[in-house]
């Protein structure tokens, strides 16, 4: 079976595709590097769905998702985001963590698998 590797780095991919199944690495914001856990989440999702079209998939495949918070106080301020854009019937396993992430401007980190 072949590995597709998309958007390789010398640290890591964006995403390892396997078989039908898509890893994705943990996206961070990029635009919105910096500002309210509501912006970066949305940066974050918006990433997410273009590493899944790349890969071969979408929103509606993804399997299980993990969510770091830097501060799980603003949980609810990014459920509210992620509510609009899970796609209704489709959600995935999901947790979610308070973690200390990569840098302090961070303040979410999510990472997919899903089907392809």
């Amino acid at each position: 079976m072949t590995i597709q590797r998309i958007e390789p780095g010398p640290r890591m991919s964006a995403a390892v595709v396997h078989g039908n199944t898509v890893y994705l690495a943990g996206h961070v914001a990029d635009t919105a590097k910096g500002k309210s856990v509501s912006e970066q989440t949305k940066d974050v999702l918006a990433q997410i769905d273009e590493t899944l079209a790349a890969s071969g998939s979408d929103k509606t495949k993804i399997l299980s998702a993990t969510i770091y918070l830097a501060d799980i106080k603003t949980f609810a301020e990014m459920n509210s985001v992620w509510d609009a854009w899970v796609s209704k019937g489709n959600t995935p396993a999901r947790a979610t963590v308070e973690a200390k992430l990569a840098a302090p401007e961070y303040t979410v980190e999510i990472v997919i698998v899903a089907a392809r």
